[in-house]
């Protein structure tokens, strides 16, 4: 089993990566350490959605991506959001969260577990995911957790390439993205900073729930004088906020200040580049283990090396 894994390492290795480490990072082969009788997986992890339009297209999609990609891996799911798992849940399809199929897969015997979310930003979801990841770290020989869509700056040039591509000059594309109340909202911001210093002056972030607000949004839109809008759910699925808030609320004052609106109803996870940049995460998961802060400056006090 553990050439099998070896093999697949080795096959990895000969592609190019998204992703870099940096120096957070150090190069660890995650199947390095399988022997005999150990058993690896993948656990696929997202927030959920109720819509089974929107999840067909992109929850299930990059799933089945992951499958291909992985092979000789068991590839699980888990939802993070409980009151999709409820609501889901009374219309008898059952999912079930993070810490619950962890907990299944160390009853079927499984010793190397690899966590990917299809999480935008390294917010509260992230965490939440973490925490229960350390909870069963114990139980496992190994477990490893992908980044988000966004993380280092790589991550937000590959995404805007990603979403920019054909873009028309005259539209102003106005990404709304689900947003958060605490300081990892500005994640957003950097994304319309970054957007701004590649040329894309037609691109403008705002967010439902954070910073930028649809007022910073409206304000950036009005210096631009474009008056052709095409709102753009910068969400993994196209579900309740994207047809409640985008295409109801956002839609119907932009259309009062007098904006020609157009919808584009469509989830990042439906951008087969985006399911490409989730999906090198993963890979460069398997080369790579984060290194822990205490562990980082162990280093620096026993090398006298210079933090980065």
């Amino acid at each position: 089993m553990k050439t099998i894994f070896t093999s697949f390492f080795m096959l990895l290795t000969t592609f190019g990566l998204l992703a870099h480490g940096g120096g957070n990072y150090e190069h660890s082969d995650f199947f390095g350490s399988m022997q005999i009788g150990d058993k690896a997986a993948i656990l696929m992890v997202h927030f959920g959605t109720t819509h089974d339009d929107t999840r067909a297209l992109t929850i299930d999609v990059l799933n089945d991506r992951v499958r291909q990609q992985f092979p000789d891996l068991e590839v699980r799911e888990a939802y993070t959001s409980r009151i999709v798992i409820k609501r889901l849940g009374d219309r008898g399809i059952t999912k079930s969260d993070p810490l619950e199929v962890l907990q299944q897969l160390k009853s079927e015997g499984y010793t190397h577990i690899l966590i990917q979310s299809s999480t935008i930003i390294d917010g509260k979801e992230m965490e939440s995911l973490e925490r229960n990841a350390a909870e069963v770290k114990d139980q496992f020989k190994e477990v490893r957790v992908g980044k988000p869509l966004l993380y280092d700056p790589d991550d937000y040039e590959a995404v805007i390439a990603a979403i920019t591509k054909g873009a028309d000059k005259n539209l102003a594309y106005v990404l709304v993205g689900h947003g958060t109340y605490d300081s990892t909202t500005a994640q957003y911001a950097m994304l319309d900073y970054m957007l701004k210093a590649k040329g894309h002056q037609n691109f403008i972030v705002g967010t439902i729930e954070g910073y930028p607000e649809y007022d910073d949004m409206l304000a950036q839109l009005q210096q631009s004088g474009l008056k052709k809008v095409v709102l753009v759910p910068f969400m993994f699925v196209a579900g309740e906020h994207a047809k409640n808030d985008i295409e109801g609320d956002w839609k119907e004052e932009l259309e009062k200040a007098g904006y020609t609106v157009e919808v584009k109803m469509q989830g990042l996870g439906e951008n087969v580049e985006i399911q490409d940049i989730f999906i090198n995460h993963l890979k460069f998961k398997t080369r790579h283990r984060k290194l822990d802060i205490m562990e980082k400056k162990a280093k620096y006090r026993q090398t006298g090396e210079k933090e980065d």
